[in-house]
């Protein structure tokens, strides 16, 4: 009697199942359009000379702290490593360089991505990225505040993903990359961000993907409820620890004038990601045509 109720459901829901899972596909394909060719970039090279501080460097490396009192990074060797958390309910915690606050500034800084516990590849697979790899730079963040009234660069191991206002390079769920610039998990990238006032650029392995006025956000945007216009414009740097295995290192800073230039970047090779061409297809030129008099 049981086989008999259940197999008209059946019957219904497998034809629903199918046209579920070849839709999803689909829009997959079409969501990462693998066909098309993509900017990849390298990691700039840490800035040297007058001006610029070493955040890792031996005069500094104490005034790193975990304001919460759960300190679990630790600094060696001119890295700042933050190691796999085992609980995937981690409470968030940061790496704060509580020294001195900066407000105009160009920041260069270094990070690598660990692989991530096992708990987080089925939700990387089918949700987001953000499981495969999670932290953020948070800038001008008030003394005595949390991270979150300052804002931040999204760091995560979205390799391979279109770009998105959560993802690499992004000004977190506020402001989309030009591109997504990411290199895989394992291999070490680069941020090159500078403020000028209101003004904020950020650069993600030799491309500047982030350009924008913070003046122009006099409403809320994503989830914050404070305008980004109104945000203070010095604070301090805090690095996020959001559970994922991450290293840091050539944490580089200098002052700037509202004036100042920003750096010349412009010696980072770049290449284009192609995809390729099917062992069929034939890469010689065509014959010209035949044209008549």
């Amino acid at each position: 009697m049981l086989k008999l109720i259940t197999w008209p459901i059946r019957l219904v829901l497998a034809p629903i199942l199918v046209l579920g899972v070849i839709a999803y596909a689909v829009a997959a394909v079409n969501y990462f359009e693998p066909w098309k060719p993509k900017p990849a970039g390298k990691v700039t090279a840490a800035p040297e000379g007058a001006g610029w501080t070493d955040l890792l460097g031996a005069d500094n490396a104490a005034q790193w702290k975990d304001l919460a009192g759960t300190q679990t990074f630790e600094i060696q060797d001119g890295t700042l490593h933050i190691p796999p958390s085992p609980n995937p309910f981690i409470k968030l915690k940061y790496a704060t360089f509580t020294k001195q606050t900066f407000g105009d500034f160009d920041l260069h800084l270094e990070f690598k991505l660990g692989e991530t516990p096992w708990w987080t590849m089925i939700p990387y697979a089918i949700l987001s990225p953000q499981m495969h790899g999670n932290s953020g730079v948070f800038l001008r963040v008030p003394k005595d505040e949390s991270a979150l009234r300052g804002f931040e660069v999204q760091v995560c191991g979205d390799y391979g993903w279109p770009p998105c206002k959560t993802g690499t390079g992004s000004i977190y769920d506020v402001v989309t990359p030009m591109f997504n610039m990411a290199r895989p998990v394992g291999e070490w990238n680069s941020y090159d961000i500078s403020t000028r006032g209101t003004k904020v650029t950020v650069t993600v392995n030799g491309w500047r993907v982030i350009d924008t006025d913070f003046a122009l956000l006099a409403a809320p945007v994503g989830k914050f409820a404070t305008p980004y216009a109104q945000l203070p414009l010095e604070g301090q740097i805090a690095l996020q620890d959001h559970g994922g295995e991450i290293t840091y290192r050539n944490i580089k800073i200098r002052t700037a004038g509202a004036s100042d230039p920003l750096p010349d970047l412009s010696d980072s090779a770049t290449t284009i990601n192609t995809p390729a061409v099917p062992a069929t297809a034939t890469t010689e030129p065509a014959e010209p045509e035949t044209k008549l008099n």
